[in-house]
């Protein structure tokens, strides 16, 4: 067996595999019930993106796909922070649902050694809160 024949078939194992998770993700981004289980599905729409390019680029030799194979994460990098910061931003994730409760939870009586705790902070900083 020789190498070209391995690399062959390594590189056709990897298309093939990288055209499974590509078919998954797509199916997680059309089912995803919430915004922020899309974004990690582009996200990982991204990273499928740049395998590809990388497995393309060792199959044909042409070493420039891996510096487009590079930018293209740097991209998807920013473009996932920049959802992520939308959500938190709009109050889209699971999380904000949540704060509510905590808020109520929070207005419920201190025990005694919390106040006692807290008190004596406000003493140590010289009675400002």
């Amino acid at each position: 067996m020789s190498a070209s024949t391995i690399l062959t078939f390594s590189t056709t194992f990897a298309l093939v595999v990288l055209s499974l998770g590509l078919l998954l993700t797509v199916a997680r981004i059309v089912r995803g019930p919430t915004l922020p289980d899309r974004v990690l599905g582009l996200d990982m729409l991204v990273a499928i993106a740049v395998g590809f390019i990388a497995v393309i680029a060792i199959r044909s030799g042409f070493n420039l796909y891996i510096d487009i194979a590079i930018a293209l994460s740097l991209v998807g990098f920013l473009a996932t922070v920049a959802f992520a910061r939308f959500i938190l931003a709009r109050g889209l994730s699971p999380e904000a649902d949540e704060a509510p409760r905590q808020a109520s939870r929070q207005s419920e009586p201190l025990p005694k050694r919390v106040r006692q705790a807290k008190a004596a902070q406000r003493k140590n900083r010289g009675g400002r809160r």
